[in-house]
């Protein structure tokens, strides 16, 4: 009862949709381990394969359940929702009918990965290839700047460049570093966001984070490195800081976290040397209204 659309379909129907109408061939189950399975690496059949599995709502690839209206719309399971059961394309109920037809089309499917260009050669399987993407070393990284919010996304050389150029951050040769801080507004004392400079060093880089934020109802500051690049080789790097002033200091050591964490998760895990406000405005000496503080450090790489 969906000719018209006005009727809601309370049980899954099974679609019997030709493929005809995707000018795509007929695969069988037993077809899969066959030369039937396709490998699509050409620029025009992969186009053609992502436009038939894209989501007309949000542009992502669909996997199951992918549902379609009685005219042969499809749109994927976490839109289905938001477009209030209403087809985005015809405007007719959806109601509950899988195209399972499509959904065993993308099953035959190997796909190479979507960062082929920059340098992930892979192939995978349709249902298995979100779960690489999710986690591919060559996929873009997200800008590391903590001062603003910033949608910028590319890889290391692109991002150093925007760094420097965009957000003006220092950059500084070297493995060792000590910088004088100061901030005398009050209120920029108390809401402080930087990154300090990005280090070039063994032929990487890393970028410093220094900030204020509350660890309950304590407002401390936190000082932090990151590395620019994966988990993995974050982890052949250590560090080490100190923050001091008239005469006292606090001392870090740790392993930097990769720019794949974002900078929030970072502060919220407290991975990083954390003062309490009173105590650095006390390092910092005078009437306590005045930030000055020296945060010194140094970089190795691990035997």
């Amino acid at each position: 009862m969906v000719p018209g659309g006005g009727g809601v379909c309370k049980e899954v129907i099974e679609s019997r949709v030709a493929f005809a109408d995707y000018n795509m061939p007929t695969l069988s189950a037993d077809s899969r381990g066959s030369p039937l399975r396709k490998t699509v690496t050409g620029s025009t059949s992969a186009n053609d394969v992502h436009e038939l599995l894209e989501c007309p709502v949000c542009v992502n690839l669909m996997y199951p359940p992918i549902y379609q209206c009685p005219n042969g719309h499809t749109v994927c399971s976490n839109r289905k929702t938001r477009v209030q059961n209403c087809c985005p394309t015809c405007r007719n109920e959806l109601g509950n009918i899988r195209c399972l037809a499509l959904e065993k089309v993308a099953e035959s499917l190997e796909l190479p990965c979507r960062y082929q260009i920059l340098g992930c050669h892979d192939i995978f399987p349709y249902y298995s290839m979100l779960k690489h993407e999710k986690n591919c070393r060559f996929r873009p990284y997200s800008c590391p700047y903590a001062g603003a919010e910033c949608s910028v996304t590319g890889d290391i050389p692109f991002l150093v460049t925007h760094l420097k150029n965009d957000h003006k951050v220092d950059m500084h040769d070297g493995c060792t570093f000590n910088h004088r801080y100061v901030k005398s507004n009050p209120q920029e004392v108390e809401k402080a966001t930087w990154m300090l400079t990005v280090f070039n060093c063994f032929g990487r880089q890393f970028c410093l984070h220094f900030e204020s934020f509350h660890i309950g109802m304590a407002p401390v500051y936190m000082a932090f490195l990151r590395f620019m690049g994966d988990e993995d080789e974050a982890r052949q790097f250590s560090y080490s800081l100190e923050v001091g002033g008239s005469g006292r200091k606090f001392m870090w050591q740790g392993v930097p976290r990769s720019i794949r964490d974002s900078h929030r998760k970072v502060r919220d895990s407290q991975d990083g040397l954390i003062i309490q406000r009173n105590l650095a405005l006390f390092f910092s000496g005078g009437d306590r209204q005045e930030l000055k503080l020296k945060v010194a450090g140094r970089i190795w790489k691990e035997q």
